[in-house]
């Protein structure tokens, strides 16, 4: 469904805020939960991939960070305070999911104490600024010539929220069957997410237009 076209609809209707704050909430969701748009879940998986289910609050911070991270480029770059290559955004992204999937393989276990938690903590903010610059371009071309984006950055994020709590809790749920169930090794199954999600995040870099093009010209 196109979210984007039934806010463009709705507000050239002029309804009230509510059907604004709605279809913004809807956007978040639906933008960080896109199957096509998979990067953003591929990230939000290998952050997660060390924790267990009984972790669920450092796991709620975590993505909350990286939240705060998105919030803060979808801000400023919707007012056209900062602006950035979207060539270089997209190149930059499966970088962040391949750092992640790295250091979930040097430390699959202890990484989630601290202060392996805190550097964690630190790497989903700073990513999450990254990751905020894919969509930028998109949220600003929904919002057009608006004055106020108050309103429909904070209904975004918090559809982005609840899209990321809704694939972590299937991550985790799915890491308890594995471990509980099946009598899989917490450290494996961190292992082989953390490979498989590497290798879809470097399929995405090899097929980056930037990237072919500086590989072709060496």
């Amino acid at each position: 469904m196109n979210f984007g076209a039934i806010y463009g609809f709705l507000h050239k209707l002029n309804l009230p805020s509510v059907s604004e704050f709605q279809a913004f909430l809807q956007l978040g969701f639906e933008h960080i939960t896109d199957p096509n748009g998979y990067d953003h879940v591929l990230f939000v998986v290998a952050l997660c991939a060390i924790y267990s289910l009984h972790q669920w609050k450092s796991v709620l911070i975590l993505v909350t960070a990286f939240t705060i991270g998105h919030s803060a480029t979808l801000a400023l770059s919707t007012l056209r305070i900062i602006n950035f290559r979207s060539d270089i955004v997209e190149l930059l992204i499966p970088v962040t999911i391949i750092i992640t999937c790295f250091l979930n393989f040097r430390n699959p276990l202890s990484a989630s104490s601290a202060p392996g938690g805190r550097l964690r903590y630190g790497l989903a903010l700073a990513f999450g600024l990254i990751h905020g610059l894919g969509f930028s371009n998109y949220l600003r071309s929904l919002l057009g010539q608006e004055a106020g984006i108050f309103t429909p950055l904070l209904a975004f994020n918090l559809g982005l929220e609840a899209g990321q709590l809704l694939i972590v809790a299937l991550a985790l749920g799915a890491a308890a069957f594995f471990v509980s169930v099946l009598g899989v090794r917490r450290d494996k199954l961190c292992w082989i997410l953390s490979g498989i999600v590497a290798g879809m995040a470097t399929s995405l870099v090899l097929a980056n237009e930037l990237f072919r093009s500086f590989t072709s010209s060496h």
